[in-house]
């Protein structure tokens, strides 16, 4: 006969494991001394290598003692279809596993491209400016400063700097967007007002505007670092080179602003 400590190490099982077999039913020791101490037969190791191997498949312990009893077909059953449910689990794990390895490069390329911004404060100058707002689909920008131009150039307004977005409103939606379009204009005219100087965290993306909330990410992580200072006023995108001056969308430059004060 073998002590538990021989047949520990033959079936490299802990001692504390057998014990907890012979607990609960699974596997006990075919002596057990008045000292309690417990003696195993050597035939033994082949029940204890099934039971091994039926847990590792991942039948729970409480199933095991039901299936050692069970004809070697119908185990060949149950083995079989715990294979159809491991094969299962493994395909939803490989599934989660590419949507892992896809937030990765996604989170490394965003980090990436959030190096290349440099964010700075400076003092935006006054501008007079002719403007247009309207609440809009994100999609309708377009026609948006269509209208703009139409209606600079019935009163004769010259554009004399970059056009630009102020985003109002107090929650974002794509839907329904508080947007007003701005054209830097020298002459008076219906329309035309005085933007006052204000201070701005300010930083400049270069390329598609599909990619713009990199800038806007730059700039929530500046906020996030500089808490002594807060937003006071609608962010702006002022297209220093729009779609009308470059070839392609990698040429793209677009300033994104946030007016802030010190707290």
């Amino acid at each position: 006969m073998l002590t538990i400590g021989e047949f520990s190490r033959l079936g490299r099982v802990s001692a504390r494991m057998l014990r907890h077999y012979d607990a609960v039913g699974l596997l006990q020791p075919e002596y057990v001394a008045e000292n309690g101490y417990r003696f195993y037969e050597q035939r033994q190791l082949a029940d204890l290598q099934r039971i091994r191997r039926l847990n590792d498949y991942g039948f729970p312990l409480s199933q095991i003692s039901e299936l050692l009893a069970l004809p070697e077909a119908q185990l060949a059953q149950r083995i079989h279809r715990r294979r159809l449910e491991a094969y299962r689990e493994l395909n939803r794990r490989r599934a989660l596993l590419r949507q892992m390895e896809a937030d990765i490069l996604r989170m490394e390329d965003s980090m990436t491209m959030r190096e290349n911004y440099r964010v700075i404060l400076m003092e935006d100058p006054a501008q007079q400016v002719f403007s247009l707002r309207k609440t809009i689909d994100i999609g309708q920008l377009h026609q948006l400063f269509q209208q703009l131009r139409r209606q600079m150039a019935e009163q004769g307004l010259k554009l004399a700097g970059p056009m630009q977005s102020l985003y109002h409103g107090q929650e974002f939606s794509y839907e329904q967007m508080d947007i007003e379009a701005q054209a830097v204009v020298a002459q008076e005219g219906t329309g035309v007002s005085r933007k006052p100087a204000q201070l701005c965290a300010c930083v400049v993306h270069q390329g598609p505007y599909e990619e713009l909330h990199f800038a806007y990410d730059a700039l929530t992580a500046w906020l996030a670092q500089n808490p002594d200072y807060q937003v006071c006023g609608p962010a702006i995108e002022r297209y220093l080179k729009d779609e009308r001056s470059v070839s392609s969308p990698e040429e793209l430059e677009t300033g994104v602003l946030f007016p802030v004060r010190r707290k």
